[in-house]
């Protein structure tokens, strides 16, 4: 998560759609994420717990406060951030972004299991 906010900070649009689910990696609107980078001022990340699951592929929460400053004010925003670990790196399970599998497709992680039983869950969170 830290690497994911640096990132913002830094403009480095490349890094954060490589660290989201490849699956989902087409879906991420570039341009949007540049400009929001660009036009804030970032304050900080507060990075209150993680909460890792067992099993393969391994799943995590991260729950966080970023905080940054704009045009209009000043801003926090919380969220609870899904992530899902695949041959060694984590990736975001971005919930915005067009994810295309049913309940018993394989799941988009590649993880070789169905979607139910892999990503579904962390979606909702």
């Amino acid at each position: 998560m830290r690497s994911r906010y640096s990132a913002y900070v830094l403009g480095q649009v490349d890094y954060l759609v490589a660290t989201t689910l490849p699956a989902q990696q087409a879906s991420i609107d570039r341009s949007a994420i540049a400009q929001w980078s660009a036009s804030a001022t970032w304050l900080g990340l507060d990075v209150q717990g993680c909460e890792t699951h067992g099993g393969q592929p391994e799943h995590a929460f991260v729950t966080f406060t970023a905080r940054w400053h704009d045009e209009a004010g000043e801003h926090a925003h919380r969220e609870r951030s899904a992530f899902v670990q695949h041959a060694g790196r984590w990736y975001f399970i971005d919930p915005s972004a067009s994810l295309k599998a049913g309940r018993n497709d394989p799941c988009p992680c590649n993880s070789g299991q169905k979607f139910k039983k892999c990503c579904a869950g962390y979606l909702i969170g």
